[in-house]
């Protein structure tokens, strides 16, 4: 069967759709929550800040598959927080979307932070000095100076998102024609033995991989 062939195949355009429509929405929540958060944590020091930097940077070095259960728990019809949510989030399509803002999060707030935390903080100064008060100097001077970290981060975190399988089969739950990712198809295809079709779907992935890397290149050549 010939490239084009399984490239039409429903099998390959439902997980496509999928992870189209999860990038939106996760890449949506990554570019506010990425800003917010990284504005956050460097504008002062308290307990609360290290518990949400703890948080935050904790998808980095936690194996996915360990934090999809933790967010199963949490999440889960008799979970802490899923028991007073009026959705179900476990198998569904809000679980992939949250799994995919939870792997890539690290990923636009670090850069975030770091680039807030540098020289611009010269510039909120004498913004401050001039009267501005903090949201006018956030929007005005800080968030222009520090866009193409945003930008870097976020590429970084919709290619994150784009891979992610462990925290998406825990919340997911790789339910065939309703949470079954790219990457959870090309794990299906390979257990079932269609190679060729994981073939295709890898290089699908590949050509994402591809535009978000040319996009990188191009911000850091600016």
């Amino acid at each position: 069967m010939g490239f084009l062939d399984i490239l039409v195949q429903p099998q390959t355009t439902g997980p496509l759709c999928l992870t189209l429509k999860v990038l939106a929405v996760s890449g949506l929540l990554h570019l506010l929550s990425g800003i917010l958060l990284g504005y956050y944590l460097t504008s002062g020091k308290s307990t609360m800040r290290s518990v949400v930097d703890f948080l935050v940077t904790l998808p980095l070095v936690f194996p996915p598959i360990a934090t999809g259960f933790i967010l199963l728990i949490l999440l889960g019809r008799a979970g802490l927080i899923g028991q007073v949510l009026p959705v179900d989030i476990v198998f569904s399509f809000p679980g992939v979307v949250i799994a995919a803002f939870v792997a890539g999060l690290p990923l636009v707030v670090k850069p975030v932070e770091a680039a807030l935390r540098g020289n611009v903080k010269q510039l909120a100064e004498a913004s401050r000095v001039l009267g501005k008060n903090e949201w006018q100097t956030f929007w005005f001077v800080l968030l222009p100076n520090v866009r193409r970290n945003v930008a870097a981060g976020w590429f970084l975190a919709l290619g994150r998102s784009l891979g992610e399988v462990g925290i998406t089969l825990m919340l997911g739950g790789n339910i065939i024609g309703r949470t079954n990712t790219l990457s959870l198809e090309i794990y299906n295809a390979v257990f079932s033995g269609e190679f060729e079709r994981a073939l295709v779907l890898s290089a699908i992935i590949g050509i994402f991989s591809l535009t978000i890397f040319i996009a990188l290149k191009r911000l850091s050549a600016v």
